[in-house]
């Protein structure tokens, strides 16, 4: 079983700009959150390897702290 983060934050993750064009990484990762299409949200668990992919595309996307 995956280890929960003891905080339970949750994060908003909207995609802003399309992955197309931006490299097989990029896109993989844009996938990897969860997200779909353009203006397409989700909530994720806020963790360190979640974290890291929204820093890895940052440019493409909102983050938002749900609480």
């Amino acid at each position: 079983m995956p280890a929960s983060p003891k905080s339970g934050k949750k994060l908003r993750v909207t995609l802003l700009k399309s992955p197309f064009g931006t490299g097989k990484g990029h896109m993989a990762t844009v996938r990897g959150l969860g997200l779909r299409r353009q203006r397409h949200s989700v909530e994720l668990e806020d963790t360190p390897a979640v974290r890291g992919m929204i820093n890895k595309v940052a440019y493409m996307v909102k983050v938002e702290e749900v609480f």
